[in-house]
């Protein structure tokens, strides 16, 4: 665990993959053709907790949905990359824009789309309920499924990792300010 602490430490942006990680990979799709999907809020929470202590967040998902549009604005999450059925580019891309290098950034996915991205980051995590082989060539699993606190699981790894989670928890012990109740 050590050796995924230091990989933690370097960590400046994290990217989610959506469906499977940030869900738990169903698709609900309406008579109308609405999609729907959902979103656990302690993650959500986990994410705006994290994108305070100075990590950024950058979302890369093959699918496009309108409803990640607007759960990534309600998240102040500014890097969103929908329709990536090729991730890598979109990675590059990302990487490039913000000026870090692969070590410096955090990938979490599931499934074998996510393979090429997840080995060139320099923290590769899989959810709990990831595919064989992302689990396999992941340096960290998490210990909730995806869609159901894999997310945080990861915010509070890195967190924890450059020691900004127990300041950030500590705030929660005070008396209720303005933000407390604030939840993802």
């Amino acid at each position: 665990m050590q050796d995924i602490l230091e990989k933690a430490k370097h960590i400046r942006l994290v990217i989610f993959d959506v469906d499977g990680v940030l869900t738990d990979g169903s698709l609900y799709l309406g008579d109308d053709g609405q999609e729907y999907k959902a979103f656990h809020s302690r993650d959500g929470h986990g994410m705006k907790m994290l994108q305070r202590s100075g990590v950024q967040i950058g979302i890369i998902t093959g699918r496009t949905s309108k409803v990640v549009s607007l759960r990534m604005a309600s998240l102040g999450v500014e890097h969103v990359h929908q329709g990536q059925l090729d991730k890598l580019p979109a990675y590059l891309e990302m990487r490039q824009q913000l000026g870090l290098s692969d070590e410096q950034v955090a990938f979490v996915g599931d499934d074998v789309v996510d393979m090429p991205v997840l080995l060139r980051v320099g923290l590769a995590v899989a959810v709990q309920d990831a595919h064989s082989l992302v689990k396999r060539h992941a340096h960290w699993q998490t210990p909730c499924r995806g869609g159901r606190g894999a997310a945080r699981d990861v915010c509070e790894l890195l967190m924890e990792a450059q020691g900004t989670l127990q300041p950030a928890l500590q705030a929660y012990l005070q008396p209720a300010g303005p933000d407390n109740g604030n939840r993802g």
